[in-house]
C-alpha cells in the first residue's frame, strides 16, 4: 500500500484543506448520534439473556475526536478508572468534567491514562463530590466532532472538539465571576503527576497506566501524557489531593491528585485551553499538540474536524426514506471508527510493547493497539477491509511488531501488553484475513512464524502466566479437544473448555490459509486437520456442541438453554453453531442440510437466538447454507429492527468496540463475512433502496434493491454488473474492484441460491 492510502494521514491532510472544497459534501454528521448506547439496553434478547448488569449496557461514550485517534473526549460523570464503568452514563445527572479518555468503547474493560478538565465558578473547590453539577441532556449537542453543554450552575456554556491527538476546549462566561479550572489525573492506584509551569503557560503530567486480566494491577510499562496550553495568564494556581489544597507547582503519587488555576471572567468573555496527548512522553503530547492545533480559532478546527468526520461517514451513501435507519446507520459507522486505537506521536515513535518504558520508533505507517480481538475480528475489522485496506495494512503490521517485540503474538492486545482475555486465538483469524485480501504490506514471514509459535509452541511457565500463548494448548494437542479437566485456571476467563476448542479450531483453519498461499504443505495438512476438531466436542445424541470429559464420555448434565461452565458467555446451543469455516461440516454432524434447518429454526423459534453478544453473529446467514436461503434475510431484517434504535438504549448489549455496530453496518447493506479469514459475504436483502461505497482509486461499488411495494420483501434473483448471479456469497475480489449487485424482489420465495453449488463450500471443498 502507498503512504497516501494511509488512513490517519490521509484524514489528517483532509483536515488540512480549505473548508471551501467540501461545501458539496452531504451533511451526515447530523444523523450520528452519540449518545446511542450510552443508557441500559431495552432490546428483548439483552434483557433475557443479558447475565449481569454489565452486558445490559453498549457501554459506549459520546467521544469526540477523529476516526481511530490517540484519545477520545468525553462528559464525565463517573471520576473513576474502574472495569465496567465507562466515565459517562446517560441515567447520571451530575457532570465532573471534560475527561480525555482512553475506553475502549462498547466494552466492559476500564479506562487508563485518563485526565479531566473541568471549569468551576465562584469559590474554589477541589473534591469532585462537592463542584459535581447537575445538567440536563436538553442542554447537550453531541456530534462526532463538537460537544457543547450549557452549566447552569456555574453559568458557564462549555465546548469541546478534537484531533486525533489533541483537543480544545473553549468555556464561555454567562455571568461576570471568578473561574477555577481543575485539572485531575485519574489514577485509582494514587499514582501519577502533574506540574504547573507559568514560564511556558502549561500545565502537564502523567497518569501511570496498569495492566489488566493477565498481570492484572502490575506496571503497563507507559503512561498516558498530556500537555495543556491556556491562552490567559492565571491570577492564581496551585495543586491539590484529597480535599487538601496547596500553593506548591507540582504534585506526585497521591490519592486524588490534581492542579487549579484561577481567572476572572467577565460576562460573554471565553477561557480556551488546548491539550496534547502521547503514550510516549510529555515533549511527544507537546509536539502532537503543536503539528494538530495551530491558534486558537475554535470555530474553525471544530468544522475542520467536521468535514474529516465527513469524510469518512460519505465513503458509504445509503439511499432509504427512513430517516431513523440513516440515524442508525451512521451512527453505527461512527462507533466502528472509535478503535484500534492510534498509539505512535506525530514523529513515529511509540511506546514498546509489553516493554518497561522503552520507545520505538516508525519507519513507516503508524502503530495501533487496543484490539478487542475476540469481538471485531468477525465483522469490525472484515468492514475496514473492504473500505481502507491500507489502515488494515497499518493495524496487521502493528501485530506483527507486538509479537516481534514481546516474543508472542498477542491474542488480545490491549493497554499495549497480554492480556489473554476471552477465548481463541483471533489475532491469528486477523492476520490471515487480511492476508487472503492482498493486504500484505508487512513483514509476511515474520507473521507467519508468530502465528505458527502461537498454534503449535506450548509457552513455558513464565511467559504463559504473563499471558503468552494459547490457553490450554496442550490438552488441545494432546486430545484434539480441551476436556472438562482442564479448567484453564492461568486465565482470566476459566473453563469455557468447549468454545475454546471450536475457537482454535477455527484459528486453524485461518492458519491453514496462510500456509497454503505460503506453499507449506506439511503445516497445511495438519492444520486443515485440526480444524476439524469442533467434530470432537459435538454430542450425535443431543446433536449440539457439549462438554467431554478426558476418557471421551460427555459432561452431565445437559442443559441446551443455559449457561454452562464450557461455554463462554452463552449456551450450547448458542455455541453449537459456532463453525464459521465448516458449516457443511456441522450441517452433515446433524444429519444434512434440512436438520441444519430445522436446528436453526428452533433456535429462532424458541426465541434463544442472542445478539448481544459475538458468537451468534454468524447465525442469522447461516440458512444461505440450507435450501431456504430467503429465511436469511426475514431473521436478519428482524434483527435489525428489534435489536438496533436510535435512542439511547438501542444497542443490544457491549457494543465491543464497534462489532456490534459492524454487523448492523453490514447487514443494512445487504451482506456480511460469516467466515471472516476467507473472501466470501453471505448476502441478504439490504435494507436500505441504494448503497454506494467509495473504494480506493475512485472505484465504486453500489448495492441496489429493486422493490415493486413492501410486500416483495423476497430475492427472486440477482445481477452482478448486469449478469444473473445466482450465489448466496460474493467475494471480496468482486467488491473490491468495484460494480454493481443489484437485488430484483417478489412477493414469495424463489428458487435462487438453493442449490448447494450455490452455496459456500466447507473444508472439503477448499
Amino acid at each position: 500500500m502507498r503512504a497516501p492510502h494511509r488512513f490517519i494521514f490521509y484524514f489528517y491532510l483532509l483536515a488540512m484543506l480549505p473548508l471551501a472544497s467540501h461545501s458539496q459534501t452531504n451533511d451526515l454528521v447530523k444523523y450520528v448520534q452519540p449518545l446511542s448506547g450510552t443508557a441500559a439496553s431495552t432490546t428483548i434478547s439483552a434483557l433475557k439473556h443479558g447475565e449481569d448488569g454489565s452486558e445490559k449496557f453498549a457501554n459506549t461514550i459520546p467521544a469526540v475526536g477523529l476516526p481511530f485517534g490517540m484519545t477520545q473526549w468525553t462528559p464525565q460523570t463517573r471520576t473513576t478508572e474502574v472495569k465496567c464503568l465507562p466515565p459517562y452514563f446517560y441515567s447520571d445527572s451530575l457532570l465532573s468534567g471534560f475527561r480525555a479518555t482512553h475506553w475502549i468503547s462498547g466494552s466492559c474493560t476500564q479506562d487508563y491514562g485518563s485526565f479531566t478538565f473541568m471549569p468551576i465558578t465562584g469559590k474554589l473547590q477541589t473534591e469532585a463530590s462537592d463542584y459535581a453539577t447537575p445538567f440536563a441532556h436538553k442542554d447537550e449537542v453531541s456530534t462526532p466532532a463538537y460537544y457543547s453543554l450549557k452549566l447552569s450552575e456555574y453559568n458557564l456554556q462549555t465546548e469541546m472538539t478534537a484531533t486525533s491527538r489533541a483537543a480544545m476546549l473553549r468555556f464561555t462566561a454567562t455571568k461576570t465571576d471568578s473561574v477555577y479550572l481543575l485539572v485531575t489525573s485519574n489514577s485509582d492506584e494514587k499514582q501519577g503527576f502533574i506540574k504547573v509551569d507559568p514560564k511556558r503557560g502549561e500545565v502537564y503530567g502523567y497518569n501511570t497506566v496498569h495492566r489488566i486480566y493477565q498481570g492484572w494491577g502490575k506496571p503497563a510499562g507507559f503512561s498516558g501524557y498530556f500537555v495543556m496550553k491556556v491562552e490567559r495568564v492565571a491570577t492564581r494556581t496551585g495543586t491539590f489531593s484529597e480535599g487538601s489544597v496547596f500553593s506548591t507547582d507540582s504534585i506526585i503519587n497521591q490519592k486524588d491528585i490534581g492542579a487549579y488555576l484561577g481567572f476572572k471572567l467577565q460576562k460573554g468573555e471565553q477561557l480556551r485551553i488546548k491539550i496534547g496527548t502521547s503514550f510516549s512522553s510529555i515533549d511527544g503530547a507537546r509536539k502532537n499538540l503543536e503539528a494538530e492545533i495551530q491558534g486558537w480559532d475554535f470555530d474553525s478546527l471544530a468544522e475542520k474536524n467536521k468535514q474529516v468526520w465527513e469524510k469518512a461517514l460519505g465513503q458509504t451513501h445509503v439511499q432509504t426514506s427512513s430517516e431513523k435507519d440513516k440515524r442508525i446507520f451512521y451512527t453505527a459507522l461512527y462507533h466502528v471508527m472509535q478503535h484500534p486505537r492510534l498509539y505512535n506521536d506525530i514523529d513515529g515513535t511509540y511506546p514498546r510493547f509489553a516493554g518497561n518504558y522503552q520507545l520505538n520508533k516508525l519507519s513507516k505507517g503508524n502503530y495501533y493497539d487496543d484490539f478487542s480481538m475476540w469481538d471485531i475480528y468477525r465483522a469490525h475489522l472484515p468492514l475496514m477491509e473492504i473500505l481502507q485496506p491500507g489502515l488494515v495494512n497499518d493495524w496487521a503490521q502493528s501485530m506483527v511488531l507486538k509479537g516481534t517485540q514481546g516474543g508472542w503474538l498477542p491474542i488480545f492486545p490491549c493497554w499495549n501488553s497480554y492480556t489473554s482475555a476471552m477465548v481463541g486465538d483471533h489475532g491469528t483469524a486477523f492476520i490471515a484475513s487480511a492476508y487472503n485480501k492482498g493486504i500484505r504490506d508487512y513483514d509476511v514471514d515474520e507473521a507467519y512464524r508468530l502465528m505458527r509459535q502461537n498454534a503449535f509452541k506450548v509457552a513455558g511457565d513464565t511467559d504463559y502466566k504473563n499471558g503468552m500463548g494459547r490457553r490450554a494448548l496442550s490438552s488441545y494437542l494432546k486430545y484434539g479437544y480441551i476436556p472438562m479437566q482442564d479448567s484453564v485456571q492461568e486465565a482470566f476467563h476459566k473453563k469455557e473448555q468447549v468454545s475454546r476448542t471450536l475457537e482454535y479450531a477455527y484459528d486453524d483453519y485461518a492458519l491453514a490459509e496462510v500456509a497454503k498461499g505460503l506453499r507449506k504443505t506439511s503445516d497445511y495438512n495438519i492444520l486443515m486437520k485440526r480444524a476439524a476438531n469442533y467434530k470432537n466436542v459435538f454430542d450425535p445424541k443431543v446433536k449440539m456442541m457439549r462438554g467431554k470429559n478426558e476418557d471421551g464420555t460427555w459432561y452431565k448434565p445437559f442443559k441446551p438453554d443455559s449457561r454452562a461452565p464450557y461455554i463462554t458467555e452463552g449456551t450450547p446451543r448458542q455455541y453449537t453453531f459456532y463453525v464459521p469455516q465448516d458449516v457443511p461440516g456441522l450441517a452433515g454432524l446433524m444429519g444434512g442440510r434440512p436438520q441444519l434447518e430445522k436446528a436453526l429454526d428452533s433456535l429462532f423459534a424458541k426465541k434463544e437466538y442472542w445478539h448481544g453478544n459475538e458468537p451468534g453473529h454468524q447465525i442469522p446467514f447461516m440458512y444461505n447454507y440450507t435450501s431456504s436461503p430467503w429465511k436469511t434475510s426475514k431473521h436478519v431484517h428482524q434483527i435489525l429492527s428489534e435489536e438496533y434504535s436510535d435512542g439511547p438504549g438501542g444497542l443490544s448489549g457491549n457494543d465491543d468496540a464497534g462489532q456490534m455496530s459492524a454487523w448492523y453496518v453490514f447487514a443494512a447493506m445487504g451482506f456480511y463475512p460469516l467466515n471472516p479469514v476467507s473472501d466470501e459475504y453471505l448476502l441478504s436483502v439490504p435494507l436500505f433502496d441504494h448503497v454506494k461505497i467509495k473504494l480506493a482509486d475512485n472505484r465504486l461499488f453500489e448495492i441496489v434493491r429493486h422493490q415493486k411495494n413492501d410486500k416483495a420483501s423476497y430475492i427472486k434473483s440477482l445481477k452482478l454488473n448486469g449478469k444473473p448471479y445466482p450465489k448466496t456469497f460474493i467475494r471480496y475480489a468482486d467488491i473490491i474492484k468495484g460494480g454493481k449487485l443489484e437485488f430484483f424482489m417478489d412477493e414469495q420465495p424463489s428458487q435462487w441460491g438453493k442449490a448447494s453449488k450455490d452455496q459456500p463450500a466447507g473444508l472439503k471443498g477448499r
